[in-house]
This record gives C-alpha cells, sequence and structure tokens, in this order.
C-alpha cells in the first residue's frame, strides 16, 4: 500500500477527521460555485443583456428628470443623454450662463423642454432648494441625479485639511444630496401614483471608488461618498414599495474637472462613455455583486471592483496601504506642480 492510501485509510478510520475533510471539500465546492454564478452574471450584465429601456421611467411620455451638478462633465452628459431618450430636463448647477447655454443645446438638439435652476451647493442656503421646490411642483418628474460633489483640491492628510474644504465636502456631497431629495423624491412619489404604476421612478446617487475603499489623504471625501452608500441603500428599501428604483453608481477615475484627468484610457472613460455605461445598465450590479441596489457600470471599473471584492477586500489593511501609498504619490507630484508654477509667476 502506497503512503498516500494509507493517510487516506488513517483518515477514514479517524471519523472527525474525515467528516472534517469532507466539511471543507463540500464548502470550497459551494464557494467556487458562488463566486463562478457571481462572475457570470458581471459578464452578462456587462456585456450580454440588452440595454435599459427607459420608457419603464416615463420616457416619450411628457416626464421629467432632475440633474444636479449639471453644467459640466458627468451631470451634463447625465441631462444630455436622458433628453435624447425622451426626458424633459430640470438642470440644476451653480453657473447660470452654463446652465442656458446646455438648456439651449438640449431644446434645440433633442426638441423636449428645459428648466433650470442655479444653485450654489456649497452655502447650503433655503433660497436655493426653495427655488427648486418651485420649479418642479408643477411638473411630473419620474428620475433625479444626484450628481453634485466636491473632492479635494489635492490629496491631503486629514490632520492638514483645511476648514473650508472639509465644510464644503461634506454640505455639499451629503447635506445638499440629501436636502434636494426630500424635495425632489416626494413629486416622483406622486407622478408614479399618478401615472397608475405605469411608469416607474428612479433616483440615481453618484458614489465613488473613494467610498467603495476607506481612501487615506482623501479621508473627508473617503467619508461623505460611505455615508452615500448606506443612506442610499436604506433609501432603496424604503422607496421600492412605491414604485421607485434607488441605485448607488460607483466610479473610478472619469475624465473630469474633478479628477484632472484630461485623456481617457481603458480603466479611466469620458463622461460620455461612463454615463452611456450608467443607463445601459440601471437596476443591475454589475461589479457591485455584493451590495444591494448598487451598480458599478463602467466594464473595467466592474472588473477591478469585483476583483478586490473578491481577493484582498475592500476593508483590508493590503487595500488600504495600496491607497495611501498612490495618494501619497499623487500629493507629491501635485505639490511639486504648484513649486513650479509659483516659481514661473516670479520669474
Amino acid at each position: 500500500m502506497s503512503q498516500i492510501d494509507q493517510l487516506l485509510s488513517s483518515f477514514s478510520e479517524n471519523k472527525v477527521v474525515y467528516y472534517a475533510l469532507l466539511f471543507a471539500l463540500l464548502f470550497g465546492v459551494v464557494k467556487v460555485t458562488i463566486l463562478t454564478l457571481k462572475f457570470v452574471s458581471l459578464i452578462a450584465d456587462i456585456f450580454i443583456l440588452p440595454a435599459v429601456d427607459f420608457t419603464k421611467y416615463g420616457a416619450n411620455q411628457g416626464n421629467w428628470a432632475v440633474v444636479t451638478g449639471a453644467s459640466d462633465g458627468i451631470g451634463k452628459e447625465f441631462a444630455l443623454q436622458l433628453a435624447k431618450r425622451g426626458l424633459s430636463i430640470v438642470l440644476v448647477s451653480r453657473t447660470q450662463s452654463k446652465l442656458e447655454a446646455i438648456a439651449n443645446e438640449i431644446s434645440s438638439k433633442y426638441k423636449v423642454n428645459t428648466k433650470i435652476v442655479a444653485f450654489d451647493a456649497s452655502t447650503d442656503d433655503e433660497e436655493n432648494y426653495s427655488a427648486l421646490k418651485k420649479s418642479i411642483f408643477d411638473i411630473p418628474v419620474t428620475v433625479l441625479i444626484n450628481n453634485v460633489g466636491q473632492s479635494h483640491s489635492i490629496p491631503v492628510p486629514f490632520l492638514e485639511t483645511e476648514t473650508k474644504e472639509l465644510k464644503d465636502i461634506i454640505t455639499i456631497n451629503n447635506t445638499a444630496t440629501l436636502r434636494i431629495t426630500q424635495i425632489v423624491a416626494p413629486v416622483i412619489k406622486s407622478s408614479v401614483e399618478k401615472s397608475h404604476k405605469k411608469v416607474k421612478g428612479l433616483i440615481l446617487t453618484m458614489g465613488s471608488f473613494g467610498g467603495l475603499l476607506p481612501t487615506p489623504y482623501l479621508a473627508t471625501y473617503s467619508g461623505s461618498k460611505a455615508f452615500l452608500q448606506a443612506w442610499s441603500n436604506a433609501l432603496a428599501g424604503e422607496l421600492s414599495s412605491f414604485g421607485i428604483d434607488v441605485d448607488l453608481v460607483i466610479s473610478y477615475l472619469v475624465t473630469s474637472s474633478m479628477s484632472k484627468i484630461k485623456r481617457p484610457s481603458l480603466t479611466i472613460p469620458t463622461a460620455k462613455q461612463f454615463v452611456a455605461s450608467t443607463l445601459r445598465t440601471v437596476g443591475r450590479r454589475n461589479g457591485a455583486q455584493e451590495r444591494y441596489a448598487t451598480n458599478t457600470p463602467y466594464w473595467s471599473h466592474a472588473l477591478m471592483h469585483f476583483a478586490i471584492e473578491n481577493t484582498v477586500g475592500v476593508y483590508s489593511k493590503f487595500a488600504n496601504r495600496m491607497n495611501l501609498n498612490m495618494h501619497k504619490s499623487i500629493r507629491q507630484r501635485a505639490l511639486r506642480k504648484q513649486a513650479r508654477l509659483a516659481a514661473a509667476k516670479q520669474d
């Protein structure tokens, strides 16, 4: 008898060891099966299933979408692409002139109605919220895009974060988002009820990899986006019975004024590409397989999310350390650039 046969024979004689090994084998099979099914689901969500038909959210039926942070980047793309699908648009952002230009573009190109609300989210001014409420009280809103947001100017240790920057991030990312949703969501609920549930409502809130993974040197921004994850998931549970879908949308870097990245790459899409993938896959999880009412829509971001979650884990020390080192390096490069610009001005 070989040594392997002897070993197996000894295991079969020891019932405790035998059943422990059997349990470990079954557990491993279950884990592998679950991981395989999750990966197949991810591939189907990203590459196979057809695009979501926005008629179920009231497109081409006289309904409206409210888009915050609508004057640039991702917000502007949401406004354009929702208008292309047949929704009239309420544009909410700080700069009146930019809003007017986008409103004219949408009206001429897509032949839908527009409204504009000049709204500085950093002030938390009651007049802003009143103006928004007045602009939508008599129109059938079925979609809200919570896109307004702010990050740090450059990565910075929390203990060195300026008070104004800290307050602006929390006010814009959290307070304004919650207050706006409290104003718009009841209008969506009423619009769905008046349609006799022929259409559904939709609330999308922009999350971030900075909220997915705790991110040193972006601690305040990271915390603000993690807050939106929990809040949005809770809201999804509250509003589902009213026919309103709620999703947190997670992104890695996208070319925009906030990211300060101009050139797209395999992992950094343009705002147009990112929004297209988001609207195509609304209601699916893509890379956010482990999270309720959450979508990581862009294909490379989805694969990154899935890989991190199913290897080191988003809350691991390893992931934290990698994030720390990356943002330290980004900060050093940003400081060197600031120094060069300052020297050039003196010359």
